[in-house]
């Protein structure tokens, strides 16, 4: 079972998010932070040195779609895909949700 996401150890919300390979590069995970439409557990989130921990809900707008992740895990590099992707699970798959713009 996950800890809470207010106890246990904590990880910048910017190298989560390149480590986990969800963004690029950490300039681009710190301005996805920045902008202001990334939410953890619910709050508005505009600093990319906000903490993330294992149990936290992360949703946020990417490439015409938004994700709804859960921390699983805090990755301690930024190593290849398959194991990025066991720090995190999809909340939402592309079936639940339509997209937000339409072509």
């Amino acid at each position: 079972m996950a800890e809470p996401s207010g106890h246990g150890p904590a990880m910048r919300l910017d190298r989560f998010l390149w480590y986990a390979r969800i963004v690029k590069t950490r300039s681009a995970a710190q301005a996805l932070c920045e902008k202001g439409l990334l939410r953890i557990d619910g709050r508005r989130v505009e600093r990319s040195a906000a903490s993330v921990r294992v149990g936290s809900i992360l949703a946020f707008p990417i490439q015409g779609r938004v994700r709804v992740l859960r921390v699983e895990a805090l990755p301690i590099r930024r190593g290849p895909p398959g194991e990025a992707r066991l720090c995190y699970e999809d909340l939402v798959t592309d079936r639940d949700v339509q997209p937000l713009y339409p072509d």
